[in-house]
Parts: C-alpha cells; sequence; structure tokens
C-alpha cells in the first residue's frame, strides 16, 4: 500500500488497523468541547505520535491516521476526511476549511483490474500555511506549496505551487501572492 503498489484493501491487518481509527474517532467526535486533554490524548493514539500544537474540529474521519503527519498549529474544521491509505502531510499553520476532503487512496481505472478489489494510493503533501477552502478535494498524489490558497469547492488533481491563489474544477492557478503579506485579502473559502 506505502508503496504505490496495488494492494488487498480487506486484507485482515488493514482491517484491524482500520477498526482500531474507527474506535479512536468515535471516542474522539463524541468527546465534549472542555475535554482537551482526552482529545489530545486520544489524537495522539490515532496518530500513533504526538500530533504537536493542532486542532481538529469533530467530526473528522479518517482511514488509519498512522499515515497522517500534521505540523504544528495545523486546523482541521469540522466534516473534514482524510484517506489515508499513504502517507498524508499537512505543514505547519495550515488551516482546513470545513468538509475538506484529502484522498491519497484511488481505484484502477481498468475495469477488469478494479473487479479483483485491489486498490492504490498515492502520498499527499500539502506545504506550511496554506489555507484550503471549504469542501475542497485533494487527490491522491498531489502536493500543494506554502503559502497557496486553495479555493473552496476546488478539486486539485495536479501539483499547485508556492505563494499562489488557486481554486475551479479543476484547480488552476489564478494568480501569484504578492510579496509582501497582507496586500491583498482575498475570499476564497
Amino acid at each position: 500500500m506505502l508503496a504505490g503498489e496495488l494492494y488487498d484493501g480487506f486484507d485482515t491487518e488493514l482491517l484491524q488497523e482500520r477498526q482500531r481509527a474507527r474506535r479512536i474517532l468515535r471516542e474522539y467526535n463524541n468527546s465534549c468541547p472542555e475535554e482537551v486533554e482526552r482529545r489530545a490524548t486520544l489524537l495522539q493514539e490515532l496518530f500513533s505520535r504526538k500530533p504537536g500544537d493542532v486542532w481538529i474540529e469533530p467530526p473528522f474521519l479518517c482511514d488509519y491516521g498512522s499515515n497522517i503527519y500534521l505540523g504544528s498549529g495545523v486546523f482541521i474544521n469540522a466534516n473534514c476526511v482524510i484517506l489515508d491509505c499513504h502517507e498524508v502531510y499537512i505543514g505547519k499553520g495550515t488551516l482546513l476549511a470545513p468538509g475538506v476532503q484529502i484522498y491519497a487512496a484511488y481505484h484502477p481505472t481498468d475495469p477488469e483490474l478494479r473487479k479483483t478489489g485491489r486498490e492504490l494510493a498515492a502520498p499527499v503533501r500539502i506545504g506550511h500555511n496554506v489555507w484550503i477552502g471549504g469542501g475542497a478535494i485533494i487527490c491522491p498524489g498531489v502536493s500543494i506549496g506554502d503559502d497557496t490558497t486553495i479555493g473552496a469547492g476546488s478539486v486539485v488533481v495536479k501539483d499547485i505551487p508556492s505563494r499562489v491563489v488557486a481554486a475551479g474544477n479543476p484547480c488552476r492557478v489564478l494568480r501569484k501572492i504578492a510579496a509582501s503579506p497582507g496586500e491583498h485579502n482575498e475570499r476564497c473559502g
């Protein structure tokens, strides 16, 4: 799976790992906002390491958790989904608006191969200080550069460079970001 080769998503070990994640996520998503320490402990268990200074607003869903790497200061708003069948890196200070979906998993386009039930996965890399607007979809194998803004509802199917505003379906670069921060205040998400 992590090698980017065809794999059986119903393999016993993978099923057990997804069940482990579902159990943790059920507890996390049903926790009270005041239970800050409990939530931090659950995230540490989900990600198999201390995720640092991050905030994930429930409900949140993922496949495994163990393939997600979050930088400090990451904020993930409600109803986000990360299919982490491969590594998903989200850089420090990155903000995900409600309903963002990040997919590392995909299926073969060949219908005969797809019938076998085998799947594929490719890593997703999101840089530092990225803002991803509500309802955006980030597809397998995509990289998004530092300091970039992805507009709400975008479908990102190819790499997006650093310091740009990009939006649409498919997502495309609309403009470069001005050299000094704060020169433009776009409403993209």
